[in-house]
């Protein structure tokens, strides 16, 4: 067998009845159909159960002498080594916990503002952008201005991705911070950030990236990657609502933060300004664990580390998701689809299941909510991304539709999805 067809034997083969069951909201959708997932993904039972433990067993805050408290300074502790696992973070200690990604790009912006506004990076005063990412990680960084930041745009290309040939003219020894998502929220594509961050730091700058929307797709390797900060949302990736920052311990040791003065100042103290939500905390420990018994049980090994769990689960649903991905695109072809990103199957793998499209001149609100009413949720709109928004010639008041998978959907939901649509471009044009 080709590549192609050891991908598909591999993908049939992942498990998705036995997944899906460990959900409870798919056994309560009766016919709905949860195709909006970069909006926020669905939890595993198991993760439901942290949250409650937490809530009923020890709802007290942390610091405590006593056994409830002491057990939530210990699952906090377990959560950290959980996620540096999911990420292969170099220490626990790097591991900061909060309300969202927006937020701590935020934090990390301010932090960075203060320096440069000190001048504490020897002139190092440009931040380079994307017009394909997330606002929040370009809007963050804009806010910079007034204290002396300047910008450089590195833009996507007419194919649907950003290209590393065009980000190496615009690195320099004055370049502060690359700024860059992992996989685009909107379009899907995939950024090759393993080699963003060979070119900015061979100039001495740092690399920023997003990963709120890779995180449920695909294996997160903040060493193999080589990045300086990285940002996710736990609610993308099967746990509630929180956010995580990680970055290099020395790093985030060097970066100015808001403290009280009886906090610690080193990571992750530092850096967790307030209560968090301990409980949502729990539940991500949980969705790391529910990641990594996909991985046992796809191939039970009694030798295997919790990380190598993790590698395996995170894999098995990457190959899965390119089955998907590819009876995705050529569902939405055979609607005679505007698919905005990559749409060369030759180039599948630069993406991940989720699709922004248009149907002709048909309104994408309209299709949204016809969609609606035949028990598929889908999204429309601007996607949080105004300027990807204007670079595709979309308006904001429009934009248009995006419909995005994880590995709890499975094929028969693709095809459903397609008899939709078409009934609906049939009703409308």
């Amino acid at each position: 067998m080709n590549k192609h067809q050891t991908d598909n034997a591999n993908a049939s083969a992942f498990p998705v009845d036995t997944i899906r069951a460990m959900f409870p909201a798919l056994q309560r959708a009766g016919d709905f159909i949860f195709m909006d997932n970069a909006a926020g993904a669905q939890i595993p039972q198991s993760v439901l159960d942290a949250v409650t433990n937490h809530l009923v067993s020890h709802n007290v805050q942390r610091g405590g002498r006593y056994g409830r408290s002491v057990t939530v300074d210990q699952s906090v502790a377990d959560a950290r080594t959980s996620v540096a696992l999911l990420i292969n973070a170099y220490s626990p200690a790097e591991i900061c916990f909060g309300m969202n990604a927006t937020s701590f790009i935020r934090l990390v912006s301010l932090g960075i503002g203060q320096m440069l506004a000190k001048d504490m990076d020897g002139g190092r005063d440009e931040i380079i952008i994307t017009d394909m990412d997330h606002d929040a990680n370009i809007a963050t960084w804009l806010a910079l201005e007034p204290v002396g930041a300047k910008f450089k745009w590195w833009r996507m290309r007419e194919d649907g991705n950003l290209h590393v040939d065009d980000l190496r003219p615009l690195v320099s020894e004055r370049t502060r911070l690359v700024a860059c998502t992992v996989t685009a929220h909107s379009i899907g594509s995939i950024v090759d950030v393993a080699s963003v961050a060979e070119i900015a730091h061979a100039a001495g700058a740092e690399v920023f990236l997003d990963c709120v929307h890779y995180g449920p797709h695909g294996l997160i390797d903040v060493q193999a990657w080589d990045c300086d900060y990285l940002v996710c949302s736990g609610y993308k990736n099967f746990s509630p609502h929180m956010g995580f920052l990680w970055g290099r311990f020395e790093t985030l040791k060097r970066l100015p933060t808001f403290r009280e003065d009886f906090i610690p100042d080193e990571p992750p103290y530092k850096v967790e300004a307030g209560t968090f939500i301990y409980e949502n905390v729990s539940g991500m420990d949980a969705a790391v664990q529910y990641l990594e018994l996909i991985g046992r049980n796809l191939a039970p090994s009694n030798n295997r580390s919790r990380r190598e769990n993790i590698v395996a689960g995170m894999g098995a649903i990457r190959d899965y998701e390119l089955l998907l991905a590819r009876e995705m695109l050529a569902v939405l072809k055979g609607c005679g689809a505007t698919i905005y990103g990559v749409a060369d199957e030759a180039r599948i793998n630069e993406r991940v299941p989720t699709f922004c499209f248009n149907i002709d001149r048909l309104s994408p609100q309209r299709i949204v909510e016809e969609m609606a009413e035949m028990q598929i949720g889908i999204r429309d709109g601007h996607m949080y991304a105004p300027r990807l928004m204007k670079r595709l010639n979309l308006s904001m008041d429009s934009g248009a539709i995006r419909a995005s998978l994880v590995h709890y959907n499975t094929v028969e939901e693709v095809h459903k999805f397609g008899e939709a649509l078409r009934a609906i471009i049939a009703r409308l044009s």
